[in-house]
């Protein structure tokens, strides 16, 4: 006999399965009848996951009949219920299903944003055929708009030659006013030690934006030289059918490439910290779950580099933070001990004993470790490194760490480090415990 508990016997389940039968043998009126029947049953017994189901079905059979105007309104309401439930896989099927409906009125900006939060819920990072969709996407996008431009060129193209001389006169009108205006400032906050400081602390800020630029293009160039060099190789590789270094090249490029997407997101994220861009939605999260879906996206890179992770987490903990910020933080964290761990190394994310009303969340490394002066260097504000160089010439600029630091104050939190050369590293997130 099959076992009974592998099937629902609900009736709302049965008419719905009724319902998508019809549907697949386009007998439409008979789906519908049963469909709605089952959705009546679900939003009597309130059940929230299976009403999101009913919706986007309603939506397909209408779209089907191509009564659009009757489906939208479905995918609509599965999209908002959605947002209700803890249900990934829908969070990502009726953002998957938004972004179709958008893209085939041609909407394609709300499209692409529905995309966006579709690969945010899926949350991979290695996830290329998804990763082609969007920019696809944002060709089409970017290529309808040019249309757009090339149309108004053709229309108005000698207003658009006088309106650029009369820009660049006026922008060096501008820049002639800037440097005399600036000239004029700096004579005038030499006579004031308030305006001074003021004036060293802009100056440091423009140092720190000057050399983020700098070692982010230094670092984009090296890792898409890399890369270039390895996809030559990996062509080389693939004619001598030289299968055994083929796997060791293409781990390399995921490797290069997570370094390089790493790099530009938190580039993105710190942009929008310091331009207030950043909104932070504070509530009750379950952080057992968060810390095991980051951590499974960086499994690959673990295991390239034969690293045991270790995981000890209590099932009952939840804080009060931001859950996107959470998440940036622990990538950050975790492609730092991933990076400076040495091979056959071991990560452990882990909590400590602390305060009744704080989290002490942890993520530690056995891998090449930091000298002291460096520790403290990372715990000062706005502070990049220069460069610092770990084993097998591992180099970094301390802006993930400085990103993390700016996330963990904004979840009103706290980031600690304990390190020593060679032995490890420890970093400490104090983030306020809360209940379920």
């Amino acid at each position: 006999m099959p076992n009974k508990e592998r099937y629902d016997f609900k009736a709302s389940a049965l008419y719905h399965n009724l319902g998508i039968s019809y549907f697949h043998m386009e007998q439409y009126a008979e789906a519908e009848k049963y469909l709605f029947r089952s959705l009546e049953l679900q939003e009597r017994d309130k059940d929230t996951v299976r009403m999101v189901s009913s919706y986007m079905d309603i939506a397909n059979l209408y779209y089907a009949q191509y009564k659009d105007n009757e489906a939208i309104p479905y995918f609509e309401k599965a999209y908002q219920l959605s947002k209700k439930t803890k249900d990934f896989e829908l969070k990502q099927n009726s953002a998957l299903n938004m972004a179709v409906m958008e893209e085939n009125r041609k909407q394609f900006s709300r499209s692409l944003e529905y995309r966006k939060e579709y690969e945010s819920w899926r949350d991979s990072l290695n996830n290329q055929n998804k990763i082609w969709a969007l920019a696809e996407l944002e060709k089409e996008y970017a290529v309808t708009e040019k249309e757009k431009e090339i149309k108004v060129l053709r229309t108005e193209n000698k207003l658009k030659i006088a309106e650029r001389n009369a820009l660049l006169l006026s922008s060096v009108f501008l820049m002639v006013l800037f440097g005399a205006g600036t000239y004029f400032f700096r004579q005038k906050i030499k006579s004031n030690r308030i305006i001074l400081s003021q004036k060293k602390n802009l100056d440091l800020l423009n140092l720190t934006k000057d050399k983020l630029f700098s070692i982010v293009s230094h670092d984009l160039r090296s890792s898409v030289n890399a890369l270039k060099t390895s996809n030559k190789q990996l062509f080389e590789q693939l004619e001598a059918k030289s299968w055994a270094q083929l796997d060791k090249l293409l781990q390399s490029n995921s490797s290069i490439t997570n370094s390089i997407y790493n790099l530009l997101d938190n580039l993105l994220n710190w942009s929008m910290l310091q331009t207030k861009q950043l909104y932070f939605n504070i509530e009750a999260i379950h952080l057992p779950s968060v810390v095991q879906q980051v951590a499974y996206n960086y499994k690959p890179l673990m295991a390239y580099k034969n690293i045991a992770f270790e995981y000890a987490i209590p099932t009952g903990m939840y804080v009060q933070a931001d859950l996107d910020s959470v998440k940036i933080i622990l990538r950050n964290l975790l492609d730092n001990a991933i990076k400076f761990s040495k091979e056959k190394g071991i990560i452990k994310v882990y909590c400590e004993a602390g305060a009744a009303d704080s989290c002490h969340l942890v993520v530690e490394d056995l891998g090449v470790g930091m000298p002291e002066e460096t520790r403290e260097e990372l715990l000062r504000e706005s502070i990049l490194l220069n460069k610092k160089k770990g084993q097998n010439e591992i180099v970094g600029t301390g802006l993930g760490l400085q990103l993390c630091k700016e996330m963990v104050k904004k979840n009103n939190g706290l980031l600690l480090i304990e390190s020593q050369e060679n032995i490890g590293t420890k970093i400490i997130i104090q983030l306020p415990k809360t209940a379920k």
